[in-house]
């Protein structure tokens, strides 16, 4: 998927502020490369997909090291000449040494230049900046601006829709505009970009450079494990939300509700019982999870390592426990669900199902479980958050409710008739640039425009900078779930992978988990904005506030 929060100007009225969306302000990420060999040159690591040869994620041996190069044939002879340069020459021939001395060196450092300097370096003419760094690339740079969305804000704002840096010395061209993504996204693809990044960052390598056939087939039973797991788990999430409803209506009006925590806490909830069963119908594993989800997201979250986890024991303990105990529970319930026929379908059923290896399974879910969690949290999020500030699209929203459900509860089978709901959680997204950044590898040299983009090149569609471009949504800043009445955006989003067929599990999982859960809280409550707060926005993989977002309730009548 990965497209994603807020405004400047309208947002700004509401309580929502972006934080470094302008030049000056560019917030930026620390992706990097293993940088030489010396102690004080720790490795970074990037988002790359494990086939990219070169480049390392998560140690020594694998992708984006940068490791010491021998000096090319045609630069060696150099070396020659200037060992025969160390004997004691007459007066006479001390000039034309030194003239032999002077131009070898010369030489020399000529071709060291280019070598370390290629051609390639120049990005084939694509508009953007030179390597600041030998090594680095442009990751200072990245870092500086403090998240590699704000980063890429600030180019295409300076340079256009097309526009090229690099991590280290991979060239990544970043895509900035509706009709470049059109030209360049291929609906026959079956990976999924945001999957790509996670399973990279966690070593994970099935489903990663496989065949046509393979990827075809994980993807038929990730679409019929999120269809049917939420067949057959929805009176449980929609028990879930008339839960987290009994425990607002419990408190005064005037107190502030902590939304991310119980976001989070109920989706969590929401995404283990689906995927993994009613074992996590208890609390006590609930709370394990997000105590392990919560260890391995705060690494990997970022979308990269930047090399500070092998400088902390104690960091790189939690996380490496966490992701053990974590797989640990899932591999139980492998063994528990494997060739059994157990009431209650679930997620992870799907992929048993499937011609896949235990190994496949495990990851997989795993790779659900974390992206599906964070996803549903901030979505739900988000969306609240959203309504608050809107009152007339809540009302709006509420009137379609009790016209569709009346009094009842809502069914799976009425999700698809809940359609200004679906608007609003699409604006929502594209408010709040839920997922602001989705990677392809080049495969085979391509074109833009006039641009070629050259094989290996890592291309990053820079979907928070397209959904506020206002060339493709006037207003951009404004929430506005009516702009999804027209077919024209809903094509648009489709596009970028926010639904229809390219749409990923676990936003697929997000919406309609979300869609459960405002049926019944807005048909009870009023929900109303916290005076005089401001959001600011923290940009990585997903979207969120980079505080506590804090609303308050009342009862309808």
């Amino acid at each position: 998927m990965e497209g994603g929060v807020g405004s400047q100007e309208e947002a700004a009225a509401c309580g929502h502020r972006e934080r470094g969306s302008s030049p000056e302000e560019a917030p930026g990420s620390q992706l990097g490369r293993e940088g030489g060999k010396g102690s004080e040159r720790k490795k970074r690591h990037f988002f790359l997909p494990p086939s990219l040869p070169g480049s390392s994620l998560l140690g020594g041996g694998r992708r984006g090291c940068l490791h010491a190069q021998p000096l090319p044939s045609s630069i060696a002879p150099a070396f020659l000449s200037f060992a025969a340069l160390t004997g004691c020459p007459s007066p006479s021939s001390a000039m034309l040494d030194f003239a032999i001395f002077a131009a070898t060196f010369l030489l020399l450092l000529v071709g060291a230049v280019l070598y370390l300097y290629p051609s390639s370096r120049q990005a084939s003419g694509i508009p953007g900046i030179t390597p600041t760094d030998e090594k680095d690339g442009n990751l200072p740079d990245i870092m500086t601006s403090g998240s590699l969305h704000a980063f890429q804000v600030h180019l295409h704002e300076k340079y256009g829709p097309v526009v090229s840096f690099w991590f280290g010395r991979r060239l990544v061209i970043s895509l900035g505009s509706i009709d470049l993504l059109k030209q360049h996204i291929n609906p026959n693809r079956t990976s999924d970009p945001f999957e790509t990044m996670l399973k990279s960052l966690l070593r994970y390598q099935s489903g990663l450079g496989g065949d046509v056939g393979e990827n075809c087939l994980r993807k038929k039973l990730y679409e019929n494990g999120v269809t049917k797991s939420l067949q057959s788990n929805f009176p449980a999430i929609q028990k879930l939300s008339e839960e987290l409803l009994a425990k607002w209506l419990s408190f005064p009006e005037s107190q502030h509700v902590p939304l991310c925590q119980h976001m989070l806490g109920f989706s969590m909830k929401a995404v283990t019982q689906t995927a993994m069963g009613s074992r996590f119908e208890d609390d006590q594993e609930v709370i394990r999870f997000r105590k392990n989800h919560d260890a391995i997201w705060a690494e990997i979250g970022k979308g990269f390592l930047d090399g500070s986890l092998d400088k902390s024991v104690t960091r790189k303990k939690i996380y490496e426990d966490a992701l053990m105990d974590m797989e640990s529970v899932l591999k139980k319930v492998i063994k528990e669900r494997q060739g059994k026929n157990l009431n209650g379908y679930i997620f992870i059923d799907s992929l048993l199902q499937g011609n896949l290896s235990d190994k496949q399974v495990l990851e997989d879910t795993m790779i659900f479980s974390l992206a599906g969690s964070i996803i549903t949290a901030k979505l739900c999020t988000w969306a609240v958050y959203f309504l608050t500030t809107s009152p007339e699209v809540q009302q709006k929203l509420y009137k379609e409710m009790d016209q569709v459900l009346g009094k009842g509860p809502i069914t799976h089978g009425k999700i698809e008739q809940l359609r200004y709901c679906r608007q609003v959680l699409c604006e929502t997204v594209r408010t709040a640039k839920l997922t602001p950044i989705a990677a392809r590898l080049q495969e085979l040299e391509g074109k833009v425009d006039q641009h070629i983009i050259p094989k290996e090149a890592l291309v990053l569609y820079a979907l928070g900078v397209v959904l506020q471009d206002s060339s493709a949504w006037p207003l951009p800043y404004k929430f506005d779930p009516d702009r999804f009445s027209e077919e024209s955006a809903m094509k648009n989003f489709s596009l970028m992978g926010f639904s229809g067929s390219q749409e990923c599990p676990e936003l697929r999982f997000a919406y309609a988990v979300a869609t459960v859960l405002l049926s019944v809280i807005v048909r009870k409550l009023h929900l109303h904005p916290v005076e005089g707060q401001v959001l600011d926005t923290k940009y990585e993989l997903v979207t969120s506030p980079k505080e506590e977002a804090w609303i308050t309730i009342s009862k309808r009548n």
